[in-house]
């Protein structure tokens, strides 16, 4: 909607008062109206903890300029490499030493493959990551980044005990992402509902329980396609780019489980009462 402004009326005298003039009525002076500022819905914009964390991914991914050696060198100091934590006689010396069994738990989600493999993860992080952003603010997001990537690995790990390939990209958070994402992504007024609001507010509404998120159709919806891709990832062994890099599943899942269990803990908008915080019944009935 454009603002509207009123054009001054033409005055018949020079009376400006609202009594009847000696000739006839005159109109009352209408003042021009100011342009009112009309709300900003910042939907491609993105919150400062996402841009952040984009652009980090990005300066990060400029290490295939290096030679093929010191990039190679770069993944198995940082990406994660289950065959690591290989305490039998067959264990393998990696670059990195002790360190690299600590902080590759979370280091291997800044690295990627190509071009294809963070371009994937970004398109999927930009819907889901920016809301939770907005909601959790720079700290507890990247707080929140990090402890996914933590269960991504373990996940990994177990089901790869002993495995040489280096596992990297940002897929276990993105996922996590999601998956705390859906606990308000459906509630009414939030981003995935159908009378949603501005991005902020969207972004701030009271989330559902996890045992009432787990009633919820919407959710459960989401949970089986998610769940199928991944079952599909996995059974065909799909692989992404073209250097034929598999898909390390099991690491989704990991992410995905930490980021719905533990969002309350990072949530720092208050529950509602659980009649007003699952609003998809009055979403569905507000569409006639």
């Amino acid at each position: 909607m454009r603002p509207c402004a009123a054009a001054p009326s033409r005055l018949i005298g020079r009376n400006r008062s609202c009594e009847p003039s000696a000739v006839g009525l005159e109109p009352l002076e209408s003042q021009p109206e100011l342009p009112q500022d009309l709300p900003r819905e910042p939907i491609l914009t993105l919150p400062g903890a996402l841009t952040a964390y984009v652009l980090l991914l990005a300066v990060i991914h400029l290490r295939v300029l290096l030679p093929p050696e010191t990039e190679y060198w770069t993944i198995e100091v940082f990406g994660f490499i289950p065959k690591r934590y290989d305490s039998t006689l067959l264990a393998i010396a990696f670059p990195g030493g002790t360190g690299a069994k600590v902080w590759t738990f979370v280091t291997y989600s800044l690295l990627h493959a190509n071009l294809s493999h963070i371009g994937f993860n970004v398109l999927w992080l930009l819907p889901f990551g920016s809301a939770l952003a907005r909601r959790f603010g720079t700290i507890r997001f990247f707080t929140f980044m990090a402890v996914t990537a933590v269960a991504g690995a373990l996940a990994h790990l177990i089901t790869h005990e002993h495995a040489v390939a280096p596992m990297i990209g940002a897929s276990a958070s993105v996922s996590g992402t999601m998956a705390a994402a859906i606990r308000f992504a459906f509630v009414k007024g939030s981003f995935l509902s159908f009378s949603r609001g501005d991005a902020d507010a969207a972004a701030r509404v009271p989330a559902l329980s996890l045992m009432r998120a787990l009633r919820n159709t919407r959710v459960l919806a989401f949970l089986g396609v998610w769940f199928g891709v991944n079952i599909i990832f996995g059974i065909g062994s799909i692989a992404i780019g073209a250097d034929g890099a598999s898909v390390a599943w099991q690491a989704h899942i990991g992410g995905f489980f930490a980021g719905l269990v533990l969002f309350s803990l990072f949530d720092p908008v208050p529950r509602a009462a659980p009649d007003a915080a699952d609003a998809s019944s009055s979403d569905a009935s507000e569409r006639g």
